[in-house]
């Protein structure tokens, strides 16, 4: 309940199919202000391909609804949801609502898909994150198919942590700015979701095609920090391949007195970068992604966006 005693609900559009089949959430904004996720279940809830499913679908636009009307990543208790799993009925607000959300729908269903964006002043390239040690939950990264796949550390509290102690894998999608919407991002999630629903058999083969790119799959990334504060002047765009000790960009006081420069640690793929230029010593500027052999920009964008351009089915009048 709010603090004007008005209820708080969590809202689960259900789309149950007359076919047996898998059930699978997709959820968003579990971090209030990161809204990418919750562009992509509205066009799924009205994507002509979701009119016959075979099994389940559970769509949950917005997991933290205190944190998306306020804007907020966080509850108002300051809490991290996606640190709060598997919560209690009887905590504090956010230990409540993660308790919520696992019994009431991951716990019902076989896989989860969990979207999510950058937080506030930073930007993502379209990527899945999960633990590649996780045989089901790469088989269902690799239909996704972003341009790339990251494996990454599963933390105690998360929403992915407690669904796996459950036995439901659970895809991370990382994509865009948070409170912002960006178009390539949300189209890569919609199209992800469909191909991930088309590989366990839930809509039909025609309504979505499957990647003939694939995905690059980092198993290490890094991210490069501010050496000093000032104002930053960044070289490099997400998806740029940089080498190991490559300029970046430089850092400059607010005269033009100095400059500092700041050069990548280790050589990989751009995957996050800051969009704020006023830096303090020490802020994360750059996420490297590290890559078994270098690729070029277009090698990793070009036929990741004509696929999601040419896909018909994301087109406004193919959506009722």
């Amino acid at each position: 309940m709010m603090s004007d005693h008005t209820q708080a609900t969590l809202s689960v559009q259900v789309i149950h199919g007359r076919r047996a089949g898998p059930t699978i959430f997709v959820s968003a904004a579990v971090h209030g202000d990161e809204i990418t996720g919750v562009e992509v279940v509205r066009r799924l809830a009205r994507s002509s391909a979701l009119r016959r499913v075979a099994g389940t679908i559970l769509l949950v636009p917005v997991v933290n609804t205190f944190g998306f009307i306020g804007h907020s990543r966080y509850l108002p208790d300051r809490r991290d949801l996606n640190r709060s799993f598997p919560g209690s009925p009887k905590g504090s607000l956010a230990s409540r609502l993660a308790h919520l959300f696992l019994t009431e729908v991951v716990a019902r269903c076989d896989y989860g898909i969990d979207l999510h964006s950058a937080a506030v002043y930073r930007d993502n390239l379209p990527q899945i994150r999960i633990d590649l040690g996780n045989a089901r939950a790469k088989e269902l990264a690799e239909v996704f198919a972003p341009p790339v796949i990251v494996d990454s550390n599963i933390r105690e509290g998360s929403l992915r942590f407690a669904a796996g102690e459950m036995g439901v894998p659970v895809l991370v999608y990382e994509a865009g700015e948070g409170l912002r919407l960006d178009e390539t991002s949300v189209r890569t999630g919609v199209t992800g979701v469909l191909r991930v629903m088309r590989h366990l058999g839930m809509i039909r083969k025609a309504a979505v095609s499957m990647s003939k790119v694939g995905s690059h799959v980092a198993r290490r990334s890094t991210w490069q920090r501010a050496v000093e504060g000032g104002i930053l002047l960044a070289k490099h765009s997400l998806g740029d391949f940089v080498r190991q000790n490559e300029p970046l960009g430089i850092i400059s006081d607010p005269f033009g007195d100095w400059e500092a420069e700041v050069r990548a640690s280790k050589a990989g793929l751009i995957i996050g970068r800051t969009n704020l230029p006023i830096v303090n010593q020490g802020d994360a500027l750059f996420h490297i992604a590290e890559l078994p052999k270098p690729v070029g920009a277009d090698t990793v964008l070009t036929g990741w966006e004509e696929e999601i351009e040419v896909n018909s089915l994301l087109d406004e009048d193919e959506i009722v």
